[in-house]
């Protein structure tokens, strides 16, 4: 049979718990994509054109 665990006990692991998903969810905030390696010259930006009216 199971003892029961100590209020302190069950309290502690929750906040471990807590701090360890707090943890992770931050981790994976700050994931974002990755950066591209290379020669910036192959991105081109371009200017919007109008278009002329009939």
């Amino acid at each position: 049979m199971l003892d029961r665990t100590r209020p302190t006990e069950r309290y502690a692991r929750g906040l471990v718990a807590s701090l360890a998903a707090v943890a992770a969810l931050v981790l994976a905030a700050n994931v974002g994509p990755a950066k591209t390696v290379g020669h910036e010259s192959d991105q081109v930006t371009t200017a919007p054109v109008e278009v002329a009216e009939r």
